[in-house]
């Protein structure tokens, strides 16, 4: 990221959010639906949205400000790529920007969790299991948008030569196992997610059209047994989530589960001594302040700590072209 040098840059910075609240308040209230293939006056639209006219038709004017929309003789369109990116029917349809709109609540508490220590929200207080069926499904979308880029990232820089069954903890969308297949079909892998994120995970099984290749699994990864037989277990995004003591928990029962020479992968910001870069993993500790009971971002020395505890060898920070980070280790 740039360093802020000039009280220039810092207001630019800071009044940021203005652009953001415009295009996160018009995805939530589907504006981009509403002129999909047409062009509408703003009161039509504020009709159809159930929205306040004179306020309706200064978020357009606002919006057409960004290049997101077309204003011709008081009549709205969406431009070409709002049309393809923030239409909800088209295949290209940025839907993780509900998760967002999530995360917009979320940290407009960050002075008062700051000063608690720890989050405010009413969202967290329920568990993921609890967040509704709308909620995981942004969330789940969000993950599995990044994850297939990631997981084709993660299978070319790992050994699947002799890789036969997979255990992805907390996998979600399946996005990962099904790049491990696309790399060696001899794979099988297992998803274990939470009771009302499997079903969400299972359509995304059908759609890659591996219900012959993945199975699921519900359950509690801190809670629940993990099976045996694996020749990879992969804990992407999830340990972030966690206290130390859990994470030295759910490394041990990775381990266990693993036949011997087998890779255990973590996937997740891995941050320096001073816990100051990567930068992106600084801002995500404090995602994790606003939003989790208490979740954070950890270091090399300590992810290394966990695994060495856990009887795991061969340990190695990996870092991919695209700043992806991983600790990988192996069961000796």
């Amino acid at each position: 990221m740039k360093q802020i040098a000039t009280p220039a840059e810092l207001m630019e910075t800071v009044n940021g959010f203005k652009m953001s609240r415009l295009i996160l308040s018009a995805f939530e209230l589907r504006v981009f639906d509403q002129l999909s293939g047409k062009n509408l006056n703003s009161c039509d639209i504020a009709t159809k949205l159930g929205t306040h006219p004179r306020a309706t038709d200064r978020l357009l004017n606002a919006l057409a400000g960004t290049g997101l929309l077309i204003k011709e003789n008081e009549l709205f369109a969406n431009a070409a790529f709002s049309e393809k990116f923030l239409v909800s029917t088209s295949p290209s349809f940025m839907g993780a920007l509900d998760h967002s709109v999530s995360l917009w609540k979320t940290w407009n508490t960050l002075t008062d969790a700051v000063k608690a220590g720890k989050s405010v929200t009413d969202a967290e207080k329920a568990e993921i299991n609890e967040r509704g069926v709308e909620w995981l499904e942004a969330f789940i979308a969000t993950m599995h948008a990044r994850g297939v880029a990631q997981g084709r990232e993660l299978a070319s820089l790992t050994d699947l030569s002799k890789t036969r069954k997979t255990l992805d903890v907390g996998g979600g969308s399946g996005a990962f196992t099904f790049a491990f297949i696309e790399k060696n079909p001899a794979i099988r892998g297992v998803i274990l997610d939470l009771p009302n994120v499997v079903p969400i995970t299972m359509k995304y099984i059908e759609k890659a059209g591996y219900s012959d290749k993945v199975t699921t699994m519900a359950g509690d990864y801190l809670r629940d047994d993990f099976g045996s037989g694996y020749d990879l277990v992969l804990m992407s995004a999830i340990i972030h989530i966690n206290n130390p003591e859990e994470n030295i928990l759910l490394i041990e029962k990775g381990a266990a589960a693993l036949e011997q020479g087998g890779q255990l992968i973590i996937m997740d910001h891995v941050m320096n001594e001073q816990r100051t870069e990567p930068f992106i993993g600084a801002l995500f500790a404090l995602n994790m302040l606003v939003g989790t009971k208490h979740g954070d971002t950890f270091t090399e020395q300590e992810m290394r700590e966990w695994m060495e505890g856990a009887g795991l060898i061969d340990i190695r920070l990996i870092t991919a072209v695209s700043g992806m980070q991983m600790m990988a280790a192996r069961k000796g």
